[in-house]
């Protein structure tokens, strides 16, 4: 697989195109946004259909409140902010309003992660996943390039029930092409390898990547498992990689409490006890830098991987 990180499409812009696209075959698809149109790029839906879009200011909380009303009136509503409002603020009426009642509402938080930048650390949602994934009823998705966000968002809207999207802020390669489908039942195999396997997803699936097809150069074999849906989690992935492999690692741009290192832990530790790496945000907080700049700062990027990864397996391997 050839990774181009030179060559890089807006995912949040993908968001907002098929938004539009399923308004257009979905009549009771409607939209509602906390005032960010611009940045969630959800504006592409109200330019269009401005009769069935409602910005609802900053008040995030009554955003979704009114979604979950919506619902019941059997609307599909999308409400969409930054990943930070959309989980934090909202927590309560997510919770209380939308999944206790097992209501059709699709949250989507755009700028997760540490890739939100000079944002800061108020921004940067590191712990939306592990929020969302704790609450009965909701459906946890990380896309990680444009076709795959195209996929689920036209699955999203077909689908019933609470739905948390995570998109980032930053620009990412193209993964997969048109020949992909989005199964949410099965996490996908990008690189074959028989020493490590690597969970991860979002934007880090490319750093991840390449970092793979390096470490292969020096004899390591990395397997590269894309994991988008972290709830309801592939399970029969995670057991099979786990007997077939030295050790497994997980990777993400989120606090490795709580998120996909958590949920790969806890599904390995009932059914296949295997060591589990978990690579991400270590019970801090992130900080204010040109998203490549943290990307690099925390050891996500693909050179830091390879560094990491050969001190993990010489570690292993010499024990």
């Amino acid at each position: 697989m050839i990774i181009d990180k030179n060559s890089t499409q807006s995912i949040r812009k993908v968001f907002g195109n098929t938004l539009a696209q399923v308004g257009e075959l979905n009549k009771n698809v409607v939209v509602l946004d906390a005032d960010l149109s611009c940045s969630t790029q959800t504006k592409i839906f109200a330019d269009k259909y401005p009769d069935r879009f409602f910005n609802c200011g900053i008040a995030e909380q009554d955003m979704i409140a009114t979604a979950a009303g919506l619902a019941t009136q059997g609307k599909t509503p999308f409400a969409a902010t930054f990943a930070m409002f959309a989980t934090g603020r909202t927590y309560d009426q997510i919770r209380n309003g939308v999944c206790y009642s097992d209501l059709n509402v699709k949250i989507v938080g755009t700028h997760g992660g540490i890739t939100v930048g000079e944002d800061g650390a108020t921004h940067q949602a590191l712990e939306d996943i592990a929020l969302m994934r704790e609450i009965p009823h909701m459906t946890v998705i990380v896309p990680a390039d444009a076709r795959e966000c195209e996929e689920v968002v036209k699955y999203a809207s077909l689908h019933k029930g609470p739905m948390y999207i995570r998109l980032s802020r930053c620009n990412v390669p193209d993964i997969f092409d048109e020949k992909y489908h989005f199964n949410i039942h099965k996490a996908v195999t990008v690189e074959e390898g028989s020493d490590i396997t690597v969970f991860t997803n979002g934007e880090l699936l490319a750093e991840c990547i390449l970092a793979s097809q390096e470490l292969k150069k020096e004899g390591i074999s990395v397997k590269v498992v894309n994991v988008p849906v972290v709830k309801p989690i592939d399970k029969s992935t995670i057991i099979e990689c786990a007997k077939n492999s030295k050790f497994m690692i997980t990777v993400e741009n989120h606090s490795t409490t709580g998120g996909l290192g958590s949920a790969v832990c806890e599904v390995v530790c009932g059914n296949c006890p295997t060591k589990v790496y978990r690579i991400g945000i270590h019970d801090e907080f992130g900080q204010s830098g040109k998203s490549g700049e943290l990307v690099e700062y925390y050891g996500l990027d693909s050179k830091a991987l390879v560094k990491r990864i050969k001190s993990m397996y010489k570690k292993e391997t010499n024990s």
